[in-house]
């Protein structure tokens, strides 16, 4: 472990680099709070690439950050999308070791199916591969029907999600994607959203699902399962998410792909080259905008016994981490956190515009040797 003097000289370098450091007084920082993910600024290149979508978003999912739009927050059918919000939904609020009894509702949905029987029993976690691979509109019924009590319950949670979430673009009226009234998204929602669900281990996992078996208790075969989503098959590091497709919405996407580790999303609206466009997409993103890590957990700050609780990391464009630039905002000493270790947080600032906080607390002191030789 390196010494504290070691430390310090470290982050100094860091920070140097990086940009000024200015200190304030509390009461100067105290409106500089934790960004949320809807209050992160677009990319100032965002203008600069183009599909042939009426609608479309990247993100990096890690910050949050928008790389690209078109039409970001033209409100839009979104087809079989909608299912993204169903799976998250019934993942927060189900359980998947649920047995799901498949009603003559659901059985009989009309669109793209598992081909379910009334009455069948399948687990949740079963159907919730059905739904996104297969995009089954009877595995979104009866999915609905069960972690909901009923359709309009389901419904319920998924407009109290998006609310939650600030898709302010967005209202849901069905669990399936089906044309229907009031039933409509944004590019930039779909894309804010997808970021929120990869960040959930069990949606992440099922999207990047190739092909999926899954028992089926009416007849001696299994249940096989192959994703729509090219982009999986087709892609250096695809792991999601959803096709799309109604006669009205026409052809919708959201795909995800994760290199060096940095992970994007990516939307299109009604795209009759929507394959082509989430590659050119996803290229752009991982070029002009690498995921950097600019400060690691456990970095001391120069001239302060305090130690950063989390990483930080940011896409940026050429030139722009000069522009970088970092705050302290002191913890109030007089309060419990405080007693607890709690020091503040780091405010970081690009273009005048907060892209995020991490946390400080206490630097603890090195072990004295005490009782050695």
């Amino acid at each position: 472990m390196m010494d504290k003097a070691n430390r310090l000289l470290r982050a100094t370098v860091l920070l140097t680099a990086i940009g000024s450091m200015a200190i304030a007084s509390p009461a100067v920082e105290a409106s500089l709070s934790i960004v949320s993910r809807a209050a992160i600024p677009t990319a100032t290149a965002a203008s600069a690439l183009r599909t042939q979508a009426v609608a479309s978003s990247l993100v990096d999912v890690t910050s949050g950050r928008r790389l690209s739009e078109e039409n970001g927050d033209r409100e839009m059918r979104i087809a079989s999308l909608t299912k993204i919000m169903t799976a998250i939904v019934a993942i927060e609020n189900g359980r998947l070791e649920d047995v799901v009894t498949v009603s003559p509702g659901a059985a009989g949905k009309e669109g793209s199916s598992l081909y379910l029987k009334a009455g069948e029993k399948i687990k949740l976690g079963n159907l919730l591969y059905g739904l996104m691979l297969r995009s089954g509109n009877d595995a979104a019924t009866a999915i609905a029907e069960h972690v909901g009590g009923s359709l309009d319950g389901f419904v319920y949670l998924m407009n109290r999600k998006a609310e939650e979430l600030g898709l302010a673009h967005s209202h849901f009226a069905n669990p399936s994607g089906l044309d229907q009234e009031g039933h409509y998204s944004s590019a930039n929602d779909l894309a804010r959203l997808t970021a929120y669900a990869l960040h959930d281990k069990t949606f992440s996992s099922i999207v990047s699902t190739k092909v999926k078996t899954a028992p089926n208790p009416h007849d001696k075969w299994e249940y096989k399962w192959v994703n729509k989503n090219k982009m999986l098959f087709q892609y250096d590091g695809a792991d999601g998410v959803k096709t799309g497709y109604t006669k009205k919405a026409l052809r919708c996407l959201v795909s995800s792909a994760t290199r060096n580790g940095q992970q994007l999303v990516a939307v299109t609206l009604n795209d009759r080259n929507d394959w082509m466009d989430h590659r050119r997409m996803l290229d752009y993103g991982f070029s002009a905008y690498p995921l950097q890590t600019v400060i690691k957990k456990g970095e001391v700050v120069a001239g302060y016994p305090f130690v950063t609780v989390s990483d930080f990391r940011y896409p940026f464009a050429a030139g722009e981490r000069e522009k970088l630039r970092i705050r302290i905002v002191p913890a109030a000493s007089n309060t419990i956190d405080y007693a607890f270790g709690d020091r503040g947080k780091l405010n970081f600032r690009l273009n005048d515009q907060p892209i995020g906080s991490i946390g400080l607390v206490a630097l603890k002191p090195e072990a004295s040797g005490a009782g050695s030789d």
